[in-house]
């Protein structure tokens, strides 16, 4: 634009008492400038590049966490958050267009005149200044010659238009023309994209909000609880909207992300997803997924019914839906509750994903946000790397769970469980993460899986741990069978120390071992001999727990507790359970959730998006095309040939050319042309002179 704007640009010099003329003058030559189109090409290329490098329409909060709060507040002023629909870029582009009309409306005259005239009034003189010419004196006649000049214009695919001026005629050819109409196709190109951008910039849905016409919700509500001020209408403009849908549902809306809130965007049309599939790597991540959709309405006989899939889009009504994500649509979970808390049985209970259940634990209200659900969890098998040469292997888990546990004052923490055990280092564990904020790591509390491959043998423990009595007949027992081992016979040291087991065991499940062995090191700090009486306290405390494990096990299996015989399977098993048995201090959360069941229920995301100028922007871009193949490699030539009769009855013909854009490849033309030309002359007369 700029360079046609420069070569095509004429100003015209106001008459100095018309102050008005020349103000008028003055706008138009500013609007079809070549400085005003470079500027604001410039700053639309710039604004590009930032609403392709910068995501557009995401939530607040997103960018908040991005950037910060002061980059944060400084892109938002700038509207950077969705570039294509602030105010500057839509001001922008309408001066694109006025600019571009004014300098189309401008020139069009120039360049039509230029591509219509043929120039038949030249000079021979002017002729003879080309630098491609030639000239003939033949004895044939003029209308001999003129017969054969014109031709050869037109057997090399000239147009030609002749002219009798005093006894000279003058034939003048003009070929490749078009390339002038790229000037205006391009300038008008320009035009038509803009517009169409204009018109997918929603214009219209600013003007409504100045107005307020609408509001933007901030609030999660459902669908039906929405105030009808942030509902628009089906078909109203143009929109880019999301929705989820589980499989099995229907909508026939879409949310329009809109700052920090949203608006409900109405459909002309239904949509139910039938079934959602989705295809998997080795490794676990998605490889393809897609829905099985069907659009209902009433101006149809019969429901359109289309699967469609990454980069392959449904259009219906001018509404283009996407596949665009997937995530879980409300799998229903059984799940068992484990109190931590020493008080209270387990109990079961059922939910959904994405929904809210009250929980009492221990005397206490909480409330259980089910977050999310994962049907797969590969994770690569370490056994693999230790292979030398063995290609990667990877192992799915199993699924799991992800919730957030509420208090009463609203203070939440995330978890994170599988449902099955997983294998650690040849042991199987149930691992339950936690963490205090999302964007913290999960640190998982190890639990041992039993032979069963349940938590019910690590759950009796624990809870047994919280009862008073058996702690102390089991440390009872411990301390008297490690004085026989060490043959002291002071049965006052076995119950002084037997009798702080309670404690210790209750330290222990509030605030783990490192809490025991500081109490127990500031306890015997006074003693006679504290080393011996430090081991002597942690040996009663591990055998008091080990005596609990043998009661555990005995109730299991039906044997007396004496004829309990543990083996290397089940001392292993009882050293992970002490373990856990401490990091359960450090978990945070007064119960234990076990996935017993699931029905699993998936959601596809859609992009549903509507865009009336579309079609103006790629009939734009086809009218730029073409602009710039009929600029870069159509070249308008022109050729003449001046016929004068001599004296002698004889004729000079004297042929010139020009094309200023590709001079050298002319040259080659012309001489082609001329040759010809000289060769058929030679086949009547002597040749040229």
């Amino acid at each position: 634009m700029a360079q046609t704007a420069a070569s095509l640009t004429a100003s015209q010099t106001p008459a100095r008492g018309d102050n008005r003329k020349g103000l008028g003058a003055i706008w138009l030559e500013f609007l079809g400038s070549m400085n005003l189109a470079i500027s604001l090409l410039v700053v639309v290329s710039i604004a590009s590049v930032i609403g392709t490098v910068l995501p557009q329409n995401q939530a607040y909060t997103d960018y908040l966490i991005q950037f910060g709060p002061f980059w944060f507040e400084v892109f938002r002023v700038l509207n950077l958050y969705n570039v294509y629909s602030a105010w500057w870029f839509m001001a922008i582009m309408g001066f694109l267009v006025l600019s571009t009309t004014v300098c189309v409306s401008r020139h069009t005259p120039a360049v039509w005149r230029e591509i219509t005239r043929y120039r038949t009034h030249v000079r021979e003189q002017s002729l003879r200044a080309l630098s491609q010419h030639r000239q003939w004196h033949t004895a044939d006649d003029v209308a001999r010659v003129h017969e054969v000049a014109q031709a050869a214009f037109e057997g090399h695919g000239f147009r030609v238009r002749q002219e009798t001026r005093g006894q000279a005629t003058i034939i003048a050819g003009m070929k490749g023309r078009a390339t002038r109409l790229g000037y205006i196709f391009t300038h008008v190109a320009v035009v038509v994209i803009a517009l169409g951008a204009l018109a997918d910039g929603n214009i219209h849905l600013k003007i409504q909000e100045m107005l307020g016409e609408f509001v933007v919700e901030t609030r999660d509500l459902p669908v039906s609880q929405i105030p009808q001020q942030s509902w628009l209408a089906a078909e109203s403009g143009s929109f880019r909207a999301n929705v989820t849908i589980p499989e099995g549902s229907f909508t026939n809306v879409a949310f329009l992300q809109v700052r920090d809130g949203y608006l409900v965007q109405s459909l002309p049309f239904q949509i139910d997803v039938e079934d959602f599939h989705i295809d998997h790597y080795p490794n676990g991540m998605p490889k393809s997924y897609s829905s099985d959709l069907v659009i209902r309405d009433p101006a149809l006989e019969q429901p359109l019914r289309q699967t469609i899939s990454v980069n392959h889009p449904l259009t219906y009504r001018g509404h283009t839906i996407y596949q665009a994500s997937f995530t879980d649509g409300g799998t229903l979970l059984d799940l068992t509750a484990h109190p931590l808390t020493g008080r209270g049985q387990a109990q079961t209970l059922s939910t959904r994903v994405f929904e809210d259940a009250p929980l009492q634990v221990g005397g206490a209200s909480r409330t259980l946000e089910m977050d999310d659900f994962q049907f797969f969890n590969v994770n690569r098998d370490p056994r693999a790397v230790e292979r030398v040469g063995a290609p990667d292997e990877f192992k799915n888990v199993g699924p799991s769970f992800n919730y957030t546990l509420r208090d009463e004052a609203g203070q939440g923490r995330e978890f994170h469980s599988y449902m099955a055990p997983v294998e650690i280092e040849g042991h199987w564990y149930y691992l339950h993460g936690t963490r205090n904020a999302s964007d913290q790591p999960f640190e998982y509390l190890h639990i041992p899986a039993d032979e069963r491959a349940s938590m019910g043998t690590f759950m009796a423990f624990y809870q047994a741990l919280h009862n008073r009595d058996r702690v102390d007949a089991a440390s009872a027992r411990a301390a008297e069978r490690l004085l026989t081992q060490m043959g002291v016979a002071n049965p006052d040291l076995g119950t002084r120390v037997a009798g702080t087991a309670n404690e210790m065991i209750a330290t222990l499940l509030t605030e783990g071992f490192g809490r025991v062995n500081a109490d127990l090191e500031a306890r015997v700090a006074g003693a006679a001999r504290p080393a011996m009486l430090l081991d002597f306290s942690r040996a009663v405390l591990q055998g008091t727990m080990f005596e609990i494990y043998r009661e555990i096990k005995a109730e299991q299996t039906g044997v007396a507790l004496n004829r309990i015989q543990l083996g290397g399977d089940e001392q292993r098993f009882f050293e992970d359970a002490m373990n856990a048995v401490s990091a359960v201090a450090d978990y945070g959360s007064p119960v234990l959730l076990e996935l017993d069941h699931f029905n699993h229920r998936q959601a596809t995301g859609l992009q549903i998006t509507r865009a009336p100028g579309k079609n103006v922007v790629y009939a734009g871009c086809a009218l730029l095309v073409l602009g710039v193949f009929l600029l870069f490699y159509v070249s308008q030539r022109r050729v003449w040939a001046m016929i004068t009769p001599r004296e002698d009855g004889g004729t000079d013909l004297l042929v010139a050319g020009t094309n200023q854009r590709r001079p050298e490849l002319f040259e080659a033309e012309f001489n082609t042309l001329t040759d010809a030309l000289g060769r058929h002359l030679r086949q009547h007369n002597q040749g040229p002179k």
